[in-house]
C-alpha cells in the first residue's frame, strides 16, 4: 500500500511504525474471509482491510478521529485472526493499537462512554475493586429487567450484570505475593503472572498451576510490584495508563532476573500472554526497552511450559470427550496451537474441535461489555458450534472466553484445571 506521511509525521516512532504496517498490504482482502465483524456485518469497513484504509487516512490527514473512524475501530475486536490469514505479514495488532491511542487522544467521546471507559479502566487492573463491583452486580442482576430496552448505554449494562457471576469464589490461600517452592528438587524457577480479573473470577486456575508447576520440579514466584498485564487499558486507547502497569511488571521481573534469575514468565491467561510478548515492542525507545525485550523473550503460556517440562498424567484416561476453543489471543496472537491439544490428549482427553475454529467468541477484554450485541451474536454462534461437537466440557486458556461462555449448558474449564486433575490435583469445580 503506498502511503504520504511527511518527513515531519515520520519522525514520530509510532507513526513511522504505522507507516511500515500500512506499506506491507496489499490489498489482497484474504483478511475479510476470517475477520469475525465482516462475517457478521458484511460491510467493508468493518474489516480489518477497510479499517487499514480508514486509519491510513486519519494519521495521513493528521486530523482527529471522525466518528466513522471510531464507530468502525471499536467494532474490531483485536482477536488477530486476519494476521494468521494475511499473507503478507501485516502486523495489524500494532496498527490498530496505534489508531485505538489516537482515537482517545483526539476524539471527545459521549460523557456516558467516557463515564463508562473510565470505570472499566479504573475497575478491571484492580481485584479488590473488581470484587467489589461485582458483588454490587449480582445484588442489582434481579433488576435487570426494569432498565428500558433502547440504547446502546442500556444495553451495555444489561450486558455487564448479565456477565457478573452469581457467586463469587472465595480468594484462594494461595493467592498474594509468595515463593512457591518446588516438589523435590528444585529443576527451574519460573514468575507467574498471576494477573487481575482471573482471581478474582476464577482462582482455581492459579492454584492449578502453581500445583503443577511446582509438582514438575519448578520454584514459582508471584513478585511484589508485578499485577496487571496492561491489556485492558492498552485496548481502549488509554496508553499512558497501560504503561504504567508495563513499567510495573518490568522492574519487578528484572528484580527477579538480577535476584535468584528466572527461567521463564509463566501466564495462563493467553491475552495477558499475547500483551507480554509485545512488551519489547511496546517499550522501543524507551529507559526500559532492554529489560522489556528480556522480559518478553522469557514470557510463555502455561501450556507452552508444560510440554517444554515434560508433562505427563498420573490418572487413568477419564474417558471424557473435551471440545477445545481455541482463544484467538493463544492461537492467533501467540501462535500457540498445537500444544493445548497435544497436551490435553495425552492427559487422557478425546479432543474435538468446533467448526469455524479461527472465528472469535466476542469476549476480547472489554468487548463483551462496549459491543453487547456483536459480541452476543458471536458468542452464540461459537455456542451452536461447540454444541453440535457433542461434548462433555469445554477446554479454552483464557479467563475472558470463560466468562463469555459460561452459563449456557456446557460446562467450560481452563485447560490447566483438567491437566492438573489427570496429573493429581482436585477434579475441577
Amino acid at each position: 500500500m503506498q502511503t504520504s506521511f511527511t518527513a515531519a509525521q515520520l519522525r514520530d516512532p509510532a507513526t513511522a511504525a504505522a507507516n511500515q504496517v500500512l506499506r506491507t498490504c496489499v490489498h489482497c482482502g484474504f483478511c475479510t474471509a476470517t475477520c469475525p465483524t465482516f462475517v457478521l456485518l458484511g460491510d467493508e469497513l468493518d474489516s480489518p482491510r477497510g479499517r487499514i484504509y480508514l486509519i491510513k487516512e486519519m494519521l495521513e490527514a493528521g486530523r482527529p478521529a471522525t466518528a466513522a473512524v471510531v464507530l468502525h475501530v471499536d467494532r474490531c475486536l483485536s482477536c488477530l485472526s486476519c494476521m494468521t490469514t494475511c499473507p503478507s505479514g501485516v502486523h495489524y495488532m500494532h496498527l490498530v493499537d496505534h489508531a485505538r491511542a489516537t482515537i482517545e487522544r483526539t476524539y471527545r467521546r459521549p460523557w456516558h462512554e467516557r463515564a463508562l471507559r473510565a470505570l472499566l479502566a479504573w475497575v478491571l487492573p484492580h481485584p479488590g475493586r473488581l470484587r467489589l463491583v461485582l458483588a454490587a452486580a449480582r445484588l442489582a442482576r434481579p433488576f435487570a429487567g426494569l432498565l428500558p430496552r433502547g440504547g446502546m448505554s442500556f444495553r451495555r449494562v444489561r450486558a455487564m450484570l448479565a456477565t457478573a457471576p452469581g457467586r463469587l469464589p472465595p480468594a484462594s490461600p494461595l493467592d498474594g505475593v509468595r515463593v512457591h517452592r518446588a516438589e523435590g528438587p528444585r529443576r527451574f524457577r519460573v514468575a507467574l503472572l498471576d494477573g487481575c480479573a482471573q482471581r478474582v473470577l476464577n482462582p482455581a486456575i492459579n492454584d492449578a498451576t502453581i500445583r503443577l508447576l511446582t509438582r514438575l520440579g519448578g520454584e514459582v514466584v508471584v513478585s511484589a510490584g508485578a499485577g496487571c498485564c496492561g491489556g485492558l487499558t492498552h485496548h481502549m486507547g488509554r496508553h499512558d495508563q497501560a504503561l504504567a502497569s508495563v513499567r510495573a511488571n518490568i522492574a519487578a521481573w528484572s528484580r527477579e532476573i538480577t535476584g535468584n534469575g528466572l527461567d521463564g514468565i509463566v501466564v495462563n491467561a493467553a491475552g495477558c500472554g499475547t500483551m507480554l510478548k509485545d512488551y519489547g515492542f511496546m517499550m522501543r525507545g524507551e529507559p526500559e526497552a532492554e529489560a522489556a525485550s528480556q522480559v518478553a523473550a522469557l514470557a510463555m503460556d502455561i501450556t507452552e511450559a508444560l510440554v517444554k517440562l515434560g508433562y505427563a498424567p498420573s490418572r487413568p484416561a477419564p474417558g471424557l470427550t473435551v471440545a477445545y476453543h481455541a482463544a484467538c489471543s493463544l492461537q492467533h496472537g501467540q501462535g500457540v496451537t498445537d500444544a493445548p491439544r497435544m497436551l490435553l490428549r495425552k492427559a487422557g482427553f478425546r479432543v474435538v474441535e468446533p467448526a469455524e475454529a479461527h472465528l472469535c467468541c466476542g469476549s476480547a477484554g472489554t468487548y463483551n461489555l462496549l459491543q453487547p450485541d456483536l459480541a452476543a451474536a458471536l458468542r452464540d454462534r461459537k455456542l451452536a458450534n461447540l454444541c453440535a461437537t457433542a461434548p462433555d466440557m469445554v477446554a479454552t486458556g483464557n479467563i475472558g472466553c470463560m466468562t463469555q461462555l459460561a452459563g449456557h449448558g456446557l460446562p467450560v474449564v481452563h485447560t490447566v484445571e483438567l491437566l492438573d486433575w489427570m496429573a493429581g490435583g482436585p477434579r475441577p469445580g
